[in-house]
């Protein structure tokens, strides 16, 4: 299992356990995760799972793609971090990510 941080606008910080090939949105629905409403269902489709990554786990998330991007326009308050987390995918590189939920989704 892998250790993700999610936080909420206001500092609360809620760990949890996720299984490798999962994607973040699936962590965050499947442990009732304040903040992620994932309208689509993970289609890349909307903004509503937009998280910022912690500046130290960018590299390791990736960029996001050029439909991501597009979706982001729709974003509450993107900033250089943002992320649709449908899009990041869990793997072991990745036990200890920290990602923080935008005040309100779009």
């Amino acid at each position: 299992m892998v250790k993700v941080n999610f936080i909420d606008h206001s500092g609360t910080s809620r760990p949890v356990d996720v299984e490798a090939g999962a994607t973040l949105m699936e962590a965050a629905i499947r442990n009732a995760i304040p903040g992620i409403e994932a309208e689509c269902g993970g289609a890349c489709a909307c903004a509503t799972c937009h998280v910022y990554v912690d500046e130290a786990w960018r590299a390791k998330t990736g960029s996001p793609t050029p439909m991501e991007e597009d979706m982001l326009d729709f974003g509450f308050d993107v900033r250089p971090t943002s992320r649709l987390s449908c899009q990041i995918k869990i793997t072991d590189d990745l036990d200890g990510l920290t990602v923080t939920t935008p005040e309100r989704q779009a």
